[in-house]
């Protein structure tokens, strides 16, 4: 797995740095098709958040991309927390490939009779649909769409590329534009 470590308000040491390494290590034993970890360290330098020290992950596998973000106090326990959350995303992933194995190899075995059938687990599903016009504009404009709407994100077509595109609210009170890949 190839760990790449970015500061934002903050010079990554050494040590720090080490730190990361030895707790995200934990997760090569439960990915093993891990290909890429992006940790991005960060200091929040708005003196009323609390907890000011942020961790973000993003781990690139041949399935899922997973992420995850964590803030508190301390540097080393936000990373902490990030690794926890991580593992629990992890495990889930796994667990739900397995249970995909599973039906799969049920699905041509011989039924046993006198069997009890146990109670699945519910995974979620889609409770409502929408459907509306897709319109050409800028980014700019659909920024404007989404703050008259009220909602996170905002999904249109891109005048200058002709491709979808979404908008969304970060967390920090701007913005971020998605785009797909060519």
């Amino acid at each position: 797995m190839r760990l790449q470590v970015k500061g934002k308000n903050l010079e990554v040491s050494e040590s720090l740095y080490r730190y990361a390494e030895e707790k995200l290590g934990k997760l090569e034993r439960h990915l093993n098709d891990a290909t890429r970890l992006e940790l991005e360290l960060a200091v929040e330098k708005n003196p009323s958040i609390a907890d000011s020290q942020v961790a973000e992950a993003t781990v690139w596998t041949k399935g899922p991309i997973l992420r995850a973000r964590e803030s508190s106090d301390d540097m080393k326990a936000s990373i902490d927390l990030l690794v926890e959350k991580l593992e629990r995303q992890v495990k889930r992933y796994r667990e739900k490939r397995m249970r995909k194995q599973v039906a799969r190899t049920a699905a041509h075995a011989p039924v046993e009779e006198g069997r009890a059938v146990g109670a699945e687990e519910v995974e979620p599903v889609i409770v409502k649909t929408k459907q509306f016009a897709v319109k050409p504009m800028t980014a700019e404009e659909a920024v404007l769409q989404l703050e008259l709407i009220g909602h996170d994100f905002f999904v249109f077509r891109n005048v200058e590329s002709n491709d979808v595109n979404v908008v969304y609210r970060r967390r920090d009170g701007n913005y971020g534009l998605i785009e797909p890949q060519g």
